[in-house]
């Protein structure tokens, strides 16, 4: 099982590298990350980086749901964001509610983040293929959080630059932070 890392660690706060060859070393953290993943149980995680466990390597895992299928994006490059939910102060469009994001490497701390529902991808898989694909919904949700790691962003920076509220888990209740 590999540790995860958290905040304020340094690695989750550079860009990653590019993964130049896939090998045998890079399948077995794959793996390992897998399990990792799905060993997270309070809370179940959905999504994993490679710099969330030490790594600065641009690669992730996600697995959306527990009888999911884990799926794994090497290189991962978003190429277009379909309804980016973005508004202006006072606009009545885009109101749905926004869900809210948590994160392994940030424990207990969850918040809002207005996110694309469908985005066209560009990555690579195991066996090294470039593939290019549509994403939708929860899906794409978790693809932009662990591409936003990747890039050395933590969900918690787009909470507030997006104006919102982070809340803390105490005994099972969500409490407002003030910062």
């Amino acid at each position: 099982m590999l540790k995860i890392v958290n905040i304020p660690n340094s690695v989750l706060s550079e860009p990653t590298k590019s993964v130049e060859k896939i090998d045998d070393s890079v399948r077995k953290l794959v793996f390992d990350m897998e399990k990792t993943l799905v060993a997270q149980k309070d809370p179940q995680g959905v999504g994993l980086a490679a710099n969330q466990v030490g790594l600065s390597l641009s690669l992730f895992v996600i697995k959306k749901s527990p009888k999911a299928e884990a799926k794994v994006f090497i290189n991962p490059k978003i190429l277009k964001l379909v309804n980016p939910l973005t508004r202006k102060p006072g606009s009545k469009k885009n109101k749905k509610p926004v869900k809210l994001e948590g994160c392994l490497s940030i424990p207990r701390i969850w918040g809002p983040v207005r996110r694309a529902n469908k985005i066209f991808l560009e990555y690579q898989d195991l066996t090294g293929k470039v593939r290019k694909e549509w994403f939708t919904g929860f899906e794409a949700t978790i693809i932009q959080h662990e591409i936003d790691h990747l890039n050395g962003i933590v969900f918690t920076q787009r909470v507030l630059e997006q104006k919102h509220r982070l809340y803390k888990e105490v005994d099972g209740d969500l409490k407002p932070i003030e910062i």
